[in-house]
């Protein structure tokens, strides 16, 4: 189980005042965040550090990711996009 603490600051850097971002990070966050891996939880983080422009770019595939587990978290995220 993540901590409570942290799982509230990822909630808050989740809400990035785009809707379609919001419900895709949100959604990975509730749904896989705290099954993943240490190294996708980071890659995670990594892409909320990021500003909305590229992790829209990452997310509707006009920006190629640098960071291989980044795209991994990427594509896991893009994956539960389409119902």
């Amino acid at each position: 189980m993540s901590d409570p603490v942290e799982l509230r600051r990822l909630r808050w850097r989740c809400r990035r005042g785009m809707r379609e971002l919001d419900t895709l990070l949100m959604r990975y966050l509730d749904e896989r965040y705290e099954q993943a891996g240490a190294a996708d939880q980071a890659a995670f983080r990594a892409l909320l550090a990021m500003p909305d422009p590229d992790i829209l770019g990452l997310l509707t595939g006009r920006l190629a990711g640098e960071d291989p587990v980044v795209a991994r978290v990427v594509e896991r995220i893009i994956a539960r996009r389409v119902p």
